[in-house]
């Protein structure tokens, strides 16, 4: 048992016994199911939902540095004929990337050619009379195969770390990249290789630098294909966490619900986690990453794009083609590989039947918020200046003021929002009143009260209990005062009368010949 070839299953044994451990070994199955011709997979998902453990699952199941039956047995994996007969069977290398890199930059190393030094001294010991030390890392593998007939399952994590942290005429990338040549992408590679497995955060892009893996089959957060429900835990999954250890799950459903991976709701594990040891709801996940990663890409000076973040932070969804992403995070082009990094990164998620990202969850807004509030991209930081007065208007009783300011933002936005109906309307206050997120919970859009649905409403968080709830009421072509009489007529305050002391009833119209807004705003004191 080595440190790369054919691992113990230790790793998978100590986490499978924790207490918040969800079963995902059904994953192997799928892929035994999988022929010739898709045994190379790259399987990239956004940090913290469980990569590593799938890795470490993998490597449990193939090595033959373990006798897994036991570790198993209890586990959701169908034990078929196929299943039993591939346990522990293969030769497995695994390589953290990244650690691997790092442990090279510290003892001063070529990392390549640290990385083929480690495998190929664990290989010779293993097949001592079979290989020697001047061979390629290829020519080793591929002789012994061709001396025993043993193939290799090969697991690399973080696979993608020196192509999205180096630059493209890094050295060490360009080398790294031709050792994935020789290893996956020679003739001898489709025989020794029983299934390659690569995790990583961004990408693959192919292009012709990075050719070294266009042969494999890839699962993304845009595209996760049918493995989608085994990286992340699924709705089911975490609605039986929360009955299991009395947590509330309509609150672990606003705060970290809202990836949508071929169609199945998938939340961060950490996060879950993260809510279900402490029973408190605040942000876990994007506490461990970088809030650097989201300043540097949406201050980028590409031309829409402050438009299609202030749009998404408001609530509203915006259109991406993500198939021109890259993958290195250094060299974007405009907007849509912005946004595209974005979602691999987990700051926003992809609908692939409306291809539309958006900002999923209570959790992630929070980042965004914060990012956009201390934001030095100039346009940001000024339109979050111009929310903060609409919403002073708003609270003041101002309805004059705040239906200019809201015309202003009507302007800035026009490319953004084609103004049809009161639901574009909609899309246009829910970008105007950014600034209540301090205050309030996210907007509720068809909110149903009394005897109607309200179009937007504004509830006060906790925390601020001098808040008043905001009732908005929006026209098309009639006018303010007959969104407040439908306010009142339908009887939409008498639902919120547990939310507030208060509640502005906010009547806002637009007038398609003037292209202007009239705003009136009344309140209503709660007896």
């Amino acid at each position: 048992m080595g440190l790369f070839l054919n691992m113990g299953n230790d790793n998978f044994a100590e986490f499978s016994k924790t207490k918040y451990f969800v079963d995902k070994s059904s994953l192997i199955n799928k892929l035994l199911q999988k022929d010739i011709t898709e045994k190379f997979i790259c399987n990239s998902k956004a940090r913290r939902f469980g990569k590593s453990v799938t890795a470490d699952m993998l490597v449990a199941y193939f090595s033959k540095g373990a006798d897994s039956r036991e570790l198993f047995a209890p586990l959701a994996c169908v034990k078929d004929t196929l299943f039993v007969e591939s346990m522990n069977a293969y030769d497995t290398i695994f390589v953290d990337i990244q650690a691997q890199f790092k442990e090279a930059s510290d003892a001063r190393a070529e990392p390549n050619q640290y990385i083929r030094s480690n495998l190929l001294r664990e290989l010779i010991q293993t097949y001592p009379h079979l290989i020697s030390g001047e061979m390629t890392l290829v020519a080793a593998l591929s002789t012994i195969y061709d001396k025993t007939g043993n193939r290799f399952v090969i697991i690399f994590d973080e696979w993608d770390y020196p192509v999205r942290e180096l630059g493209a005429e890094d050295p060490d990338r360009k080398a790294y990249i031709e050792m994935l040549r020789g290893l996956f992408k020679s003739n001898a590679a489709k025989s020794f290789i029983r299934l390659a497995y690569l995790t990583g955060i961004m990408p693959i892009v192919r292009t012709k630098g990075q050719s070294a893996v266009n042969n494999f089959r890839e699962y993304t957060m845009a595209d996760s294909g049918d493995l989608g429900q085994y990286i992340g835990f699924t709705e089911n999954e975490v609605s039986a966490l929360c009955r299991k250890w009395g947590v509330d799950y309509v609150r672990m459903k606003e705060w970290y619900n809202g990836y949508n991976l071929n169609g199945i709701a998938m939340y961060n594990p950490l996060s879950v986690i993260g809510a279900l040891l402490t029973n408190k709801f605040r942000p876990y996940w994007t506490v461990t990453g970088t809030y650097g990663d989201i300043d540097e890409l949406i201050g980028r000076d590409f031309d829409g794009l402050r438009e299609r973040i202030i749009t998404m932070l408001s609530g509203n969804r915006v259109s991406v083609e993500v198939d021109n992403g890259i993958n290195d995070l250094q060299t974007f082009i405009d907007k849509e590989q912005v946004i595209t990094a974005l979602i691999h990164l987990g700051y926003c998620a992809y609908d692939e039947k409306t291809q539309e990202a958006y900002i999923p969850n209570k959790e992630i807004y929070a980042v965004f918020y914060k990012s956009v509030k201390k934001s030095s991209n100039d346009g940001l930081s000024q339109f979050m200046r111009l929310s903060d007065k609409i919403l002073d208007a708003v609270l003041a009783g101002d309805g004059e003021q705040t239906a200019r300011l809201i015309q202003c933002v009507h302007h800035d936005f026009t490319s953004s929002i084609a103004y049809h109906d009161e639901n574009s309307l909609s899309c246009t206050v829910m970008i105007a009143l950014i600034s209540a997120f301090s205050s309030y919970h996210r907007p509720i859009r068809e909110f149903p009260a009394g005897k109607g649905f309200a179009d937007l409403v504004y509830l006060p968080r906790t925390n601020q209990p001098g808040c008043p709830v905001l009732v908005v009421e929006l026209k098309w072509d009639k006018s303010a005062d007959a969104a407040i009489s439908q306010i009142k007529r339908r009887q939409y305050p008498v639902s919120l009368k547990e939310y507030a002391g208060e509640i502005l009833m906010v009547g806002i119209d637009y007038d398609k010949k003037t292209k202007e807004h009239v705003c009136k705003i009344e309140l209503l004191e709660k007896k």
